[in-house]
């Protein structure tokens, strides 16, 4: 799924070609909507790979980093493990990718899942095993 808004992505002058980025993400959680978030701040697309829905996508992620934790962010081959909506916006900048902007980002980029977004991640895995409503503990 590529994610994008209207508007153009605010890119560089220096650089003409739009950045690749591959964001590997979990449905319901904090870390990975601030990366959401920031992609939707800078208008950047991004191809989503949602590693709760695919279980591919986790091993692939694995495989690439060496690690299983979430969200990690691919952009132009260099890979971001583990990391936060905060940690993705300072390397886009530092890397000449994204200008400053002062717009807000329109989630939290440096939190963790709250309780409600564990529920629903937690009910979205016991429906795929066919158990609703039966709570399933994530390691």
């Amino acid at each position: 799924m590529v994610a994008r808004r209207k508007r153009p992505a605010i890119i560089r002058a220096m650089s003409n070609q739009k950045p690749q980025i591959t964001a590997y993400v979990k449905t319901f959680c904090g870390w990975s909507e601030g990366v959401r978030a920031i992609m939707r701040k800078y208008d950047l697309e991004f191809d989503e790979k949602d590693i709760i829905k695919n279980p591919a996508f986790r091993w692939e992620m694995e495989q690439k980093t060496g690690q299983p934790l979430s969200p990690c962010v691919e952009v132009n081959g260099e890979m971001l493990p583990d990391v936060s909506g905060e940690e993705v916006e300072a390397f886009l900048l530092e890397k000449g990718i994204v200008e400053a902007s002062a717009e807000e980002a329109d989630a939290p980029i440096d939190s963790s899942c709250s309780p409600e977004q564990h529920e629903k991640q937690a009910l979205a895995e016991a429906a795929e095993k066919g158990q609703p409503g039966k709570i399933v503990f994530l390691d």
